[in-house]
């Protein structure tokens, strides 16, 4: 007798793990004092994950570890761009690198009060990116 599998036993299990409002003081712009005097960042990072086997064990090795996720995040913001741009492309690679329980990543680096002339709470930019295929 033939066996069929049902599409729900063909989905993987997403979780999606936030780390809202990172703060950073950073040197990022394209403008000399930026360089300089330095400006307030924040920096959202959203990580899609199976998180199915960490939640079963409650072990952290079978999840993303938030700390690592951090440590990216605070590494690429302390390395001097003009772009905030280049900025979460170097975020979002480095996390994909990095922890390969991702499957994906979005990232906003958000530049607080930023030099535009005129009264500006913030200028921000989110990326996205997804593994192309997985092996789970």
């Amino acid at each position: 007798m033939e066996e069929f599998v049902t599409f729900a036993e063909t989905l993987l299990p997403m979780a999606t793990i936030e780390i809202k409002n990172m703060e950073f003081r950073a040197f990022h712009g394209c403008y000399k004092e930026e360089g300089i005097i330095g400006n307030n960042f924040s920096v959202d990072l959203t990580l899609c994950a199976n998180t199915e086997a960490a939640e079963l064990s409650d072990n952290l090795a079978d999840t993303v570890n938030y700390q690592i996720a951090y440590n990216i995040v605070s590494r690429e913001m302390g390395v001097t761009s003009q772009l905030i741009e280049h900025v979460a492309s170097r975020i979002v690679t480095a996390v994909l690198e990095d922890l390969p329980t991702v499957d994906e990543v979005t990232v906003r680096v958000v530049k607080r009060n930023p030099p535009m002339g005129g009264r500006i709470e913030s200028v921000s930019v989110a990326l996205s990116k997804k593994r192309a295929f997985t092996n789970r």
